[in-house]
């Protein structure tokens, strides 16, 4: 029996309240503000630890839900709800948010303009992101889908980099094109469920129960079938937020050209959105033709590991650098939810939070020498572990998160993925290996060339370590790498029962070709 609660919907919206309030303060004073930001950020972190104590692991049903009418002529209704898939993500976007306000804080000498206008755009962002992944109903996700798209392109167009329209035209033109793709589907599966039941209807849980029709007895039928349409529809608009190969090229200019706190929020939130979509729609509604293309998806999956990993190696730019090695990783979730095994879909979900920390963490870093040094050049850093020690360490952790060392979260993610697709697909598995080298490549050499070797620079003697919110930020990350990877149970151990009963049903869905 689900559980209803007002406490989903206060996490999406507090940060709207506080949006609203923060145009009539009086200050204009970019410290202020930020200590007004960063309450706003522990807030919802008390109301998401507080949701995390109410859920109960046991139950693999939502809970918490919260419904209202809202266009109930069109069966559309705000429905929000929570289950073990969605419960690590938004603890993950609730966690991180006050991490990337401490890692970010502005220095005197680097005051935003317009700092009201930054902040509200940044709340704005978290409520479209708490609520892509708290909607039970598809409308109510599409609705939340695309607020997340508004501040983020003013983020990147008013307060990004040089080529900052460039990027920010690309992103939107990007995803603009599988948003619509996606609001066709929608209605296409609003239409048909009409049709069946004569009942109007956007609830997720009722559309689920659709049938449509598949056919995989050749080629000319497969893309006869509506189920192709539908999922192919769904998919590309998840994997170009993903991004996924060949759909990745808006990725590295737009984390070149946005704001620190917006790279944070997009390698740590936002490309998570993708994944998630394609784990709560893409393959549970759509099951057969995911399984008929899950071959496909696997391949651009390895190719986007390697090559993001080969981008990344060649580039001189930190901020690129690290742009690419999201490519790469994101390409273990893909190649893991398409292996159609439960030990590989629970590693997808796990690599979701897992990269979500190392690389928000490895965006702050570069963000720390940016302002300190006001270049990303790698070739212009060197030497800096003897000046600033603790920016050493963290960076450090972080590298070692990145490469899936064991004992680190990042191995909590990636061995489970590949010890999965390997049952189904041992050569591609093999392909995905190297990237876990190249990786480790392209991140170890990164560090020394920031952190060790003979120094580049001469003015290095008023270079100053992590201040204290920085350094309370690196901890907090700390703790959560070596946590979940020593103690993953602790961390995701209330997903369980969400994941065996999500993929028991996926793969009885797919029938006898689904290998268990």
């Amino acid at each position: 029996m689900q559980t209803t609660s007002t406490l989903l919907s206060w996490l999406i919206f507090s940060p709207l309240i506080f949006a609203v309030i923060i145009p009539f303060l009086k200050t204009t004073s970019s410290c202020t503000l930020r200590w007004f930001a960063l309450v706003q950020t522990i807030v919802n972190a008390v109301i998401a630890s507080v949701i995390y104590s109410q859920f109960d692991g046991a139950i693999s049903e939502a809970q918490l839900t919260h419904f209202l009418f809202w266009l109930p002529d069109w069966g559309i209704n705000y429905h929000v709800a929570l289950d073990g898939i969605s419960l690590p993500l938004v603890m993950l976007t609730a966690y991180v948010s006050p991490l990337a306000f401490l890692g970010t804080w502005p220095s005197k000498e680097t005051v935003t303009k317009y700092e009201k206008a930054f902040l509200v755009l940044l709340f704005c962002l978290q409520t479209g992101m708490y609520g892509t992944f708290l909607s039970a109903d598809m409308f109510l996700f599409y609705f939340f889908w695309e607020v997340v798209l508004i501040p983020m392109f003013f983020l990147i167009g008013i307060w990004g980099g040089k080529e900052r329209i460039y990027a920010t035209v690309k992103f939107f033109i990007y995803t603009m094109v599988g948003s619509l793709l996606m609001l066709v589907a929608i209605f296409w599966m609003l239409k048909t469920n009409y049709e069946v039941t004569g009942i109007a209807s956007a609830s997720m849980a009722d559309l689920a129960k659709l049938q449509f029709g598949f056919d995989s007895s050749s080629l000319s039928a497969v893309f006869s079938s509506p189920q192709t349409w539908l999922f192919l529809a769904f998919a590309l608009a998840f994997v170009i937020k993903v991004p996924m190969f060949p759909f990745h090229t808006w990725l590295p200019d737009a984390h070149v050209q946005a704001p620190t706190i917006g790279s944070v929020f997009l390698a740590a939130v936002l490309l998570k959105m993708g994944t998630y979509g394609l784990m709560r729609i893409a393959l549970p509604f759509f099951p057969e033709a995911a399984f008929y293309f899950a071959n496909v998806f696997k391949v651009l999956g390895v190719v986007g590991i390697i090559y993001g990993a080969f981008c990344a190696l060649a580039q001189t730019d930190f901020k690129k650098l690290v742009a690419y090695s999201s490519v790469s990783h994101m390409g273990y979730i893909v190649l893991g939810l398409f292996s159609f095994q439960k030990v590989a879909i629970a590693g997808s979900l796990y690599q979701m939070i897992n990269h979500g920390i190392s690389a928000g963490g490895l965006f702050m870093i570069v963000g720390f020498l940016y302002e300190r040094l006001h270049t990303r050049n790698l070739e212009e850093f060197g030497g800096l572990s003897k000046t600033v020690p603790l920016m050493a360490i963290s960076f450090m952790i972080l590298t070692l998160s990145s490469v899936a060392l064991p004992g680190s979260n990042g191995f909590v993610g990636e061995f489970p993925i590949l010890l999965g697709a390997f049952q189904t697909s041992p050569w591609l598995v093999l392909f995905a290996g190297t990237g876990v080298i190249f990786g480790a490549v392209y991140a170890l050499k990164a560090f020394q060339m920031v952190m060790l070797g003979p120094s580049t620079r001469n003015d290095l003697d008023h270079l100053h370590d992590l201040n204290k919110k920085e350094i309370i930020a690196m901890i907090a990350l700390a703790v959560f790498v070596f946590g979940i990877g020593f103690f993953p149970k602790t961390f995701f151990g209330k997903s369980d029962a969400s994941l065996e009963t999500y993929a028991t049903k996926l793969i009885e869905k797919v029938g006898s070709n689904g290998n268990q």
